[in-house]
């Protein structure tokens, strides 16, 4: 049986959050200040607008099934959302090709149903986040098409063009095209992140331009003063209409080498079988650094004396060390991101490429690692954590045992332990508080992602982080919609993994997050205590203490993680951390045996179990 020391209130929000219109009556939001802002506590979940509900039939998620889901999402302890693009935009990449930044894409809604998305996620105390894409526009933008028309046009520099070098096979080399001065060959090695050569040919100007990610999407050329000023004002745009901030996605690409040198290469062939470079002239150029501060600027003039209305910049970032992670905050004299995204423990990322981590296990020394240099090497900044986003196979796969998937629950109770006991800010991707679990395509033709139709078989692409939300066991579509035909398949587990059935089963995953979450918001040393790591040479269990801030009343909380399929006896000496007393009671466990823990001295956890007990 799971422990849940929760409220008769919360208690009959969980018995009530399935309800639409419910709304629970919960608190406002503790009170801001400088010195601890709203972020550092805050849970952010994030909504892929397409798979989270659908309202008008069409077997696609719109804003106002967001709108009409903000009572479950308040239940269960959401106080921030960040909504991935619902900009107007040809769905090549799924709205991360942007071809207009200031309305919403008919397919999702109105500016009404966005205004009011806005006005009543305020009444349920959630701030919302857009997901702002300054590196690159799609090419149907009206810039690009400007750009793209001739050498001379007002926009002609918006992005990067260039006229190649000279082939010399006269139009027998790859990608080789004839331009104003002969046959030319893409100027570099560069490769995109999503297959083959980051260069393409527009005939109209007889030029290639620069993109990152698909041919679709060119970058944007940030060197020029007019591309920073309209980005700008896009933000604008939406911080004037109340968003609270925004998730910049792959902000660390803006710039790129103006020499256009050669990039060494990685060694390996993406899936197209074109030779990958590493990036290092393309990601995280110094220029970045001074854009992320004149944003930052313009981000805190809005409410420079009100830190509860204070707007947030969360940064995408894959950088290869914690070191870099930390200079994406910037400096107290230079500030910049308020959140750069921490993925280095729920990704294992290795470099400072986005890419995707379906390889990764639950290795102990990794976490205790990666989560340590959290705490120690951020020269004091607000950690977030990311486990899981749109982008990734979802964590209760990732992290699997994969000799006995008996575990995946228990396992995945262990992720959401650490997501919201550490002093990270909570990061979660919607449907992971009911363990969604990844559904790739098998068929090559039921492929909706890109990634994976022209990288089949050794890249399957995206689509199985990102099925429909499953709200309820009733077929076919699981209350997400409708119409039988959703854009992608309901997950076919929706029978026993739904809201409705977990929200009515007090030992379900839903609930357990609702009480870790409940936990972290209403104890005080949870919500700003101090971190200390425990034992920290054992090779199976990972346990660390939350110390109570200075001047508090709270007492020390500790959380013990068992990482293995045996069951683990811990001895723990909390004198390190400044802890005398090793008497404790359960606040929180996922095994009935460790509901009469009484002592930190000795206690055993069965496999893969959590625990976490108040110390007395």
């Amino acid at each position: 049986m799971i422990k849940l020391r929760r409220t008769l209130s919360l208690v009959f929000a969980a018995v009530l959050a399935c309800s639409p219109a419910f709304a629970q009556p919960a608190a406002a939001p503790a009170t801001s200040t400088a010195a601890d802002p709203w972020y550092n506590h805050a849970v952010i979940y994030e909504i892929y607008p397409r798979s989270y509900q659908d309202t008008n039939g069409e077997g696609l998620g719109d804003l106002n099934g967001i709108t009409q889901r903000l009572g479950y999402l308040e239940s269960l302890g959401v106080d921030t959302i960040w909504i991935a693009p619902m900009f107007p935009s040809p769905q090549v990449d799924f709205g991360y090709d942007v071809s207009d930044y200031d309305a919403v894409d008919p397919q999702y809604g109105t500016m009404a149903d966005m205004d009011r998305l806005l006005a009543a996620a305020k009444q349920h105390h959630i701030r919302v986040l857009l997901d702002m894409v300054l590196n690159h526009t799609s090419d149907q933008h009206a810039w690009f098409k400007e750009s793209a028309s001739s050498r001379t046009n007002p926009k002609a520099d918006w992005y990067i063009w260039n006229d190649g070098k000279p082939d010399p096979t006269n139009g027998k080399a790859q990608n080789s095209h004839q331009g104003p001065k002969g046959w030319v060959v893409p100027p570099n090695d560069w490769s995109s992140l999503f297959q083959g050569s980051a260069w393409e040919w527009e005939p109209r100007r007889g030029q290639f331009y620069y993109h990152f990610f698909y041919k679709q999407q060119p970058d944007l050329n940030w060197r020029n003063p007019a591309v920073e000023k309209a980005m700008f004002d896009a933000m604008r745009f939406w911080l004037d209409r109340g968003v609270a901030g925004f998730r910049l996605d792959a902000i660390a690409t803006l710039f790129e080498d103006p020499s256009l040198k050669d990039e060494p290469l990685t060694g390996r062939l993406d899936a197209s079988g074109f030779p990958e470079s590493n990036h290092v002239l393309t990601s995280g150029l110094p220029q970045v650094h001074e854009v992320m501060h004149k944003m930052r600027m313009m981000f805190d003039s809005y409410s420079p004396d009100s830190y509860p209305n204070q707007r947030l910049l969360l940064g995408e970032i894959y950088v290869p060390s914690t070191a870099e992670l930390a200079t994406w905050y910037g400096t107290p004299e230079s500030p910049e991101l308020q959140l750069p995204m921490d993925t280095f423990v729920g990704f294992h990322t290795e470099g400072g490429g986005n890419v995707r981590s379906e390889n990764v296990r639950l290795d102990l020394p990794h976490f205790r690692s990666s989560i340590t240099d959290m705490e120690t090497k951020l020269g004091g900044h607000q950690p977030v954590i990311v486990f899981d986003n749109h982008d990734n196979p979802r964590s209760i796969d990732r992290f699997a045992d994969l000799n006995n998937r008996k575990y995946d629950q228990t396992i995945a109770r262990l992720i959401a332990a650490i997501l919201y006991t550490t002093k990270s800010t909570a990061l979660t991707y919607y449907g992971a508080e009911i363990g969604m679990s990844t559904h790739t395509p098998t068929r090559r033709e039921d492929v909706r992602d890109p990634i994976g139709i022209t990288g089949w078989p050794k890249q399957k692409g995206r689509d199985g982080e990102r099925t429909p939300m499953q709200w309820c066991p009733a077929p076919p579509t699981s209350c997400f919609s409708t119409n039988p035909k959703t854009w992608l398949p309901v997950g076919d587990d929706y029978p026993t993994v739904n809201v409705e059935t977990e929200t009515a089963d007090a030992n379900s995953l839903l609930n357990w997050n609702r009480a870790l979450i409940a936990i972290r918001r209403d104890n005080p040393t949870m919500h700003s205590g101090g971190f200390t790591m425990l034992d920290p040479t054992n090779p199976s269990v990972l346990s660390y203490v939350r110390t109570p801030a200075p001047g508090s009343d709270g007492h020390p909380i500790v959380v013990s993680l068992n990482f293995t399929a045996q069951p683990q006896i811990v001895h723990l000496d909390l004198k390190p951390a400044g802890v005398t007393s090793e008497k404790a009671k359960t606040l929180l466990a996922d095994d009935a045996s460790l509901q009469s823990v009484t002592t930190m001295s000795t206690f055993t956890l069965p496999p893969y179990a959590t625990l976490i007990a108040e110390v007395q």
